[in-house]
């Protein structure tokens, strides 16, 4: 899936689903498990799809996700690509994760990942994360798409 207008417009229809999916009456969970799914059913190298939830000040509690279990279900800040990301406060794309040195891996499939943080009003509220079985395929495009995802699903945190 290249950088194409086709590709922008059906990124655009996603955004319009995970609107839908926030605005459902529904448990935050719930919705985010719903954002999950379609994420990883209607994107071919969204292999695993996943919310990190801060949960304590400088750790990340496993949230709802989409693909195979992880062992990883607490990540510390600075630890691991979801823990730079949420320390850096920064999205973070690795095309390759075999050339990183903090890495946690979860699968032996996961060849590149791309981590979003997510803010609610300026403070880091947890992180979307999505790992790939190809190597190098996310651009641009996914990340500002992403990060539109962390926006619309910041609004879910009413406590923070």
């Amino acid at each position: 899936m290249n950088e194409t207008p086709d590709k922008q417009l059906f990124l655009t229809s996603l955004v319009d689903k995970v609107r839908e999916i926030a605005a459902r009456p529904q448990e935050t969970d719930e919705k985010l498990f719903s954002v999950c799914k379609l994420l990883k059913d209607n994107v071919p190298y969204y292999n695993w799809v996943g919310f990190y939830l801060l949960d304590q000040p400088r750790e990340l509690a496993l949230g709802p996700f989409v693909g195979e279990p992880t062992e990883h279900g607490r990540i510390s800040f600075g630890t691991g690509l979801c823990g730079q990301a949420a320390e850096r406060k920064e999205t973070i794309i690795v095309q390759d994760v075999s050339q990183e040195a903090n890495y946690l891996s979860c699968s032996p499939k996961v060849k590149s990942e791309i981590i979003v943080p997510i803010f609610k009003t300026g403070e880091l509220v947890g992180v979307l994360d999505i790992d790939s079985y190809a190597r190098a395929p996310f651009t641009e495009e996914d990340r500002a798409f992403l990060e539109t995802i962390g926006e619309i699903v910041s609004a879910l945190y009413q406590n923070h």
